[in-house]
């Protein structure tokens, strides 16, 4: 076929961008239209980060050079499933890639999950991010706090619970919340996990970057540094799980500073109970566990109640189904075999539908996996198009989508529009001294990059 590949990718997130990015440094010619449910590109980068992260601009950086390219055109402020469907997108192209992300939060299925003092970290993250989603305000009158699971995530509500606003103010968060966490009354924030200091999913820097704050000080109990067999083997196996478990002891060992936010960061204790009284959080139930030699743990039999008046579960993001796309419940996952969609009742593959990123593995790895991801994924779909197996396009000319989402009335926003948002929160940062400061409200983001008058 003498004309372009056209490619749909669903997701401007990370996934989505290196996938596009493979895709025209590909021996094909291809045109990517790269669709986003936001009005504005980088999906987890910009909603799903601690905006004290200051690496993130160096990812941030890479992702813009991608879209900088003119054989990927960036196409927001479009909901496929709902604005438009999969199946009137196939009009249009001759595959579509899903890397829709993950945003939700799994489940902690223990009694007392219903109080309200009980979130899931992803809602917290979203309000802190300013992402248009969720709420603008937060009820941070709890003087001490639980969170769940020993993941990065854990580690980011826990660093921005013991900040003060003020050191938070540098960064990029709006105004709302900076004057929320203005009102933040946590002076003691607890991290719990299930098992040991060998099994936490930490990655050294950000552990490390934990203490770096005046106002927090990091707290182990010497009690639970305890390794078995196989934790000395995973030590010995990844340098970085080592240099976590050499962290945690440092802190474990060392005197006081005297910080007036205390962290504790407590392993062996699994989750039991949301304690509630009158309607509300009171404490926090937990089972110790011990190693039983294979890296895995047993209950005790010993229980604690921590006083608490909030708990945060961090135990995993979750995807959300796209309409009229196949979806595992259980795990959360489009149905792959490693790139093509599959469908779930015959298992055979859905020609011209793919899946990259968490939507097609879950919500585990970090950059690197999502690039070997779609790397992967775009293999597949290339050996798909040069062996003729995928349905060519009706309509693969590049208007012609254009003109069917002008027909619905969608004010798409577009990366050139991008560029007229970023400025516009660049201004608003360097009239206080910041490099940004983020525009929340849905409505002005789409005025500021969706079509201009």
């Amino acid at each position: 076929m003498s004309r372009p590949l056209r490619v749909a990718v669903i997701g401007a997130g990370p996934a989505g961008i290196y996938a596009s990015d493979l895709l025209i440094k590909s021996d094909v010619e291809v045109l990517v239209d790269l669709y986003e449910r936001m009005p504005a590109p980088f999906g987890l980068i910009r909603y799903g980060v601690a905006p004290d992260h200051p690496r993130i601009k160096g990812i941030v950086k890479s992702l813009h050079n991608v879209l900088d390219k003119e054989e990927i055109r960036l196409l927001g402020n479009i909901n496929v499933g709902e604005d438009v469907t999969v199946d009137e997108l196939r009009e249009f192209y001759d595959a579509i890639v899903f890397s829709t992300g993950a945003t939700g939060d799994r489940d902690l299925d223990i009694p007392g999950s219903e109080l309200p003092e009980h979130h899931g970290a992803g809602e917290f993250v979203g309000f802190y991010d300013g992402n248009p989603d969720f709420k603008r305000g937060w009820d941070l009158t709890a003087e001490q706090v639980a969170v769940v699971g020993v993941g990065n995530v854990a580690l980011d509500i826990s660093r921005v619970l013991a900040k003060t606003a003020d050191e938070l103010h540098v960064t990029e968060i709006p105004d709302n919340v900076y004057e929320h966490l203005g009102k933040n009354a946590a002076r003691e924030i607890h991290i719990f996990g299930r098992r040991g200091p060998a099994q936490a999913k930490f990655t050294p820097l950000e552990l490390k970057e934990l203490d770096h704050s005046p106002t927090i000080e990091v707290i182990v109990d010497p009690e639970d540094i305890d390794y078995d067999e196989a934790s000395e083997q995973a030590r010995r196996d990844s340098k970085s799980q080592d240099l976590v478990c050499q962290t945690l002891e440092g802190y474990a060992i060392r005197e006081p500073k005297g910080a007036p936010h205390k962290l504790f960061i407590h392993f062996f204790e699994s989750p039991v109970e949301i304690i509630g009284e009158d309607g509300h959080v009171v404490g926090f139930k937990t089972e110790r566990t011990e190693l039983t030699g294979d890296g895995d743990v047993r209950g005790t039999g010993k229980f604690t109640t921590w006083p608490v008046q909030a708990v945060y579960r961090a135990v995993g993001y979750r995807s959300d189904a796209v309409n009229d796309v196949p979806f595992d419940a259980q795990r959360a996952v489009i149905p792959n075999d490693g790139g093509h969609v599959l469908d779930p009742d015959s298992g055979e593959i859905i020609p011209g539908l793919y899946a990259t990123g968490w939507i097609k593995r879950g919500p585990v790895g970090l950059i690197g996996n999502t690039k070997s991801d779609a790397k992967e994924t775009t293999e597949m779909l290339l050996n798909d198009w040069k062996a003729g197996d995928l349905k060519p396009a009706e309509k693969p000319e590049l208007d012609a989508v254009l003109e069917f989402l002008n027909s619905r009335d969608i004010a798409v926003t577009t990366w050139d529009g991008w560029h007229r948002l970023d400025a516009a929160e660049r201004a608003l940062g360097e009239a206080e001294g910041r490099e940004r400061k983020k525009i929340v409200e849905w409505d002005d983001m789409v005025a500021h990059a969706g079509p201009q008058d």
